[in-house]
């Protein structure tokens, strides 16, 4: 059973070290690795959440950093419809490379995609990035921007809650069509049993058959 209303695909993006996977694991299991360990190729987790009297269902994938996989991790890219692109508040380098990971999420998934970024390691004094430049960069970008800790667990949550009701909000704004698959957004029986309620039964009839339902494309991977 598909108990949801949507399942969005989302990709967690940045450099080596900047505490990607920490966020996933902290947002999926509430735990926190302390020990460094290099992602190879990519991790997943998923979640469901409620989020404006919706059921949605995550696929997140955590992927690597360095250079070296790159032309790997791009095939899970696509059908992403959410990108959460990471950087480290103590490392400025991290930050700097933001353009060149919004640039190739462009590239490989659409300017259709919807973006959050993520200022991680709030905890820590020894910050290099100051709240305003991320904040210039985010408009620059047309991004929402948090600032989070893997570490203690602050603003974890809220940076998958954000992400969720942005696409929500495009979806019932009408400027997402969870249909076309070029969103790669899947369609759950919750939502399709919301839409028959809405329809006349009459109509609902008549709809079903002259036009069957396609089936939709989905590739998580």
């Amino acid at each position: 059973m598909k108990n949801y209303n949507y399942l969005f695909k989302y990709i967690i993006v940045g450099n080596t070290s900047v505490g990607k996977s920490c966020l996933l694991l902290q947002y999926v299991e509430q735990k926190f690795r302390s020990a460094h360990q290099v992602t190879m190729g990519v991790e997943f987790g998923t979640n469901i959440i409620q989020s404006n009297n919706h059921v949605i269902k995550l696929h997140i994938w955590d992927t690597a950093g360095q250079e070296s996989f790159s032309s790997m991790i791009r095939a899970y890219y696509r059908n992403a419809i959410g990108c959460v692109l990471v950087f480290d508040l103590t490392d400025r380098k991290s930050f700097e490379a933001l353009i060149k990971w919004h640039n190739e999420v462009l590239t490989c998934t659409g300017n259709d995609i919807q973006i959050i970024i993520v200022g991680n390691k709030n905890d820590l004094q020894n910050r290099e990035v100051q709240e305003k430049e991320a904040l210039a960069l985010a408009q620059k970008f047309n991004a929402n921007y948090i600032e989070a800790s893997a570490l203690n667990g602050f603003n974890v949550v809220e940076i998958f809650e954000n992400l969720t009701q942005q696409i929500l909000k495009e979806i019932q704004n009408g400027e997402i069509d969870p249909q076309n698959e070029i969103y790669g957004i899947k369609i759950g029986d919750f939502e399709k049993r919301r839409n028959s309620d809405i329809v006349p039964k009459s109509q609902r009839y008549s709809v079903q058959v002259s036009y069957p339902i396609q089936k939709q494309r989905w590739e998580c991977c």
